[in-house]
């Protein structure tokens, strides 16, 4: 991996994740890596920083990359692919970022051979713990995979699954971040409520946030036996735990990977409906 050529276009929050982690990886080669971004002044801070090469072109940025990764939007992630075209080869991987952006619809405009790896990662890849799903494309090989699964590993885990699942990540994973960052939010105000300071507050509800996280993947076990752990009888946890319960907190965050997985599935089909166009 450390001889391939790897092209980010659309350096924005997360293309510039991956940049870092790949350079902090150990095997990433600023040599090696070059980005895309429209707007001069970003491009020019993201290179000064990075010391890698930034470009305007996303055609430019994908001439020559054995690896493209796809960072833009899903909006105009049709109109960059129309735009390098031209420059990819079935040499070449490529890789997706977009949601709801099926790979089929990705090989139809790039090329039928080309690999094509589909990854759904979230915005903690800024801090290198992102959780990231991966499903291959058709003609992604073991071996695409792998190389896939290497860059993101820089920014956090990894999961291989079926396309077919990458909605419901959508809807848990790739949307869940938000719905961490409003619990932490509704935790502090509930500390300032109760008499903290907003800055002792908000630090205490991120940290326990983490902290239950961190102890969860390191031990195995199952969330609800945590939970017993630390909920004594007759005690502080289980009555704020019944007050959780009575306000539906666990149907409400059920409802809303639902209606998250569902929105990315719209997607989907509306991309469907556009290759069927086509």
């Amino acid at each position: 991996m450390d001889k391939k050529r790897i092209t980010v276009l659309g350096a924005g929050n997360m293309g510039a994740a991956l940049l870092r982690g790949i350079l902090a990886s150990g095997w990433g080669r600023r040599g090696r890596l070059t980005a895309s971004h429209p707007k001069a002044a970003k491009a020019s801070a993201l290179a000064k920083e990075l010391r890698i090469r930034v470009v305007a072109s996303n055609l430019e940025a994908a001439r020559s990359a054995d690896i493209v990764i796809l960072a833009v939007k899903p909006q105009i992630l049709e109109r960059v692919l129309s735009e390098i075209r031209s420059a990819i080869s079935r040499e070449q991987l490529v890789v997706s970022i977009a949601a709801g952006f099926p790979t089929s619809r990705i090989e139809a405009i790039v090329g039928e051979r080309v690999p094509v790896v589909r990854a759904m990662p979230n915005v903690a890849a800024v801090v290198k713990l992102s959780a990231t799903v991966l499903c291959a494309g058709r003609h992604a090989t073991a071996a695409r995979m792998a190389e896939a699964r290497k860059i993101f590993e820089s920014v956090g885990m990894t999961v291989i699954l079926e396309e077919a699942q990458m909605d419901a990540v959508t809807g848990l994973s790739g949307s869940g971040p938000a719905y961490m960052f409003l619990i932490i939010e509704a935790l502090s105000d509930a500390g300032v409520k109760v008499g903290l300071s907003r800055y002792n507050a908000q630090a205490l509800a991120a940290q326990t946030v983490l902290g239950s996280a961190k102890l969860l993947i390191d031990t195995k076990e199952h969330p609800g036996r945590l939970k017993d752990m630390v909920t004594s009888p007759g005690g502080t946890a289980i009555a704020g735990l019944h007050t959780l319960e009575a306000g539906g907190l666990r149907t409400t965050l059920m409802n809303a990977v639902e209606v998250a997985t569902q929105r990315s599935r719209e997607l989907g089909e509306m991309a469907a409906a556009a290759l069927a166009r086509s």
